[in-house]
């Protein structure tokens, strides 16, 4: 039997399955309990909007035959089981909702690479992913951060635990944890979207190494899954830590402390100062880094985790994809309006260049005075 179909048209629950229509077309048969049917033919099913009804039961894996479908939305719905990865096989499908159904498992990552698909809404299907951004202060992770919270999907809530009072002991670090990850805690980067993923910004001086058994425990407990972000030049970082001290004193910026800036004229402003480096001091302060970095990756490592360095996501675009990927959202472009202070060779930006040469040449940090790149 054949009929037009209306979203809010069932009155009784209803089983949802792909059949051969009586013209050897695929399509749809929609049965309720009270015996009555409807059957979509391929033209129906192409635009055609299921919410809001009583579809019950698992979305059948053979959805896949329908090749003309462009617009499946079966949102407001009561249907199981998880999601198929056959529905990666419909060549045209420009729009997916299967929010608020009672849906299991995860949304196959290949639906996130369709690059046909516009629009994806998984909200109350999939667990909202909780992360942490583990990094080191000016290695970049105030400009990632903003890169993730571009993406819709996505709430980074920043340097949650830089106020003392909220790592001042362990119970205090998990009650502030539980209510980033409860989604109670409101900022600038909650979502009015549906956020698949959130998260926070969380440097190495701020309790974590301290307290780093129970909060291994807490991850693994909750499920958060780590960003470690590096830089792999310490010369670089060190001397964005000397600028960047001096502009907390100085404040040149009409007397503001700015720690990112998104004007080339502000960055300029702060590229101006030239710290001296302490070069009697320089070896010993990489090679604490180095090592409270490496103590870092041992104390984690039974985490989910993913790491990165700085340089490799300016040089390389494809490490932004990774780690979408990594936290299970849809593929975005993601945009930053920061602007980089310290750009070109590392010998503009300090006043005793030669002194810091002769301190590296020879020694495994040689390299950090030649590696260089552009942003």
């Amino acid at each position: 039997m054949h009929s037009p179909f209306r979203a809010s048209q069932l009155h009784d629950r209803a089983g949802i399955w792909v059949v051969i229509t009586e013209h050897g077309d695929v399509g749809i048969f929609i049965s309720g309990n009270s015996g009555t049917g409807w059957v979509l033919n391929p033209s129906d099913i192409a635009r055609r909007d299921l919410s809001d009804n009583l579809l019950y039961e698992d979305i059948p894996f053979s959805i896949s035959k329908l090749k003309q479908l462009e617009l499946l939305n079966l949102k407001n719905n009561q249907l199981t089981g998880p999601i198929p990865s056959t529905l990666t096989q419909i060549p045209n499908l420009k729009t997916l909702d299967l929010a608020r159904n009672q849906l299991i498992g995860e949304i196959p990552r290949l639906i996130y690479w369709n690059e046909v698909l516009q629009y994806l809404d998984e909200c109350k299907c999939n667990p909202v992913r909780y992360f942490a951004i583990i990094s080191t202060q000016r290695s970049g992770s105030g400009w990632f951060e903003t890169l993730l919270n571009s993406h819709i999907n996505i709430s980074s809530n920043g340097e949650i635990f830089s106020v003392k009072v909220r790592r001042s002991n362990i119970s205090t670090i998990v009650e502030t944890l539980d209510k980033i990850y409860n989604l109670d805690w409101l900022t600038s980067a909650s979502k009015n979207e549906c956020t698949a993923a959130v998260g926070l910004k969380w440097m190495l001086n701020q309790g974590l190494m301290q307290h780093h058994e129970e909060i291994v425990e807490y991850f693994n407990t909750k499920g958060v899954s780590l960003i470690f972000l590096f830089r792999r030049n310490l010369l670089r970082r060190m001397i964005s830590i000397l600028s960047n001290s001096y502009d907390q004193n100085a404040k040149p910026l009409n007397g503001t402390h700015k720690s990112h800036v998104h004007s080339s004229h502000e960055a300029e402003i702060l590229a101006s100062y030239k710290p001296t480096i302490d070069t009697t001091l320089l070896i010993r302060n990489l090679r604490q880094v180095e090592e409270m970095t490496a103590k870092a990756l041992e104390y984690f490592k039974s985490t989910q985790h993913i790491i990165l360095y700085y340089e490799d996501i300016i040089k390389n675009s494809t490490k932004l994809k990774d780690v979408q990927d990594f936290l299970r959202v849809p593929q975005r472009d993601l945009k930053s309006q920061q602007v980089k202070i310290h750009k070109g060779s590392l010998s503009q930006h300090v006043e005793n260049w030669d002194d810091i040469q002769r301190a590296l040449y020879g020694t495994p940090y040689e390299s950090f005075l030649h590696s260089d790149y552009n942003m």
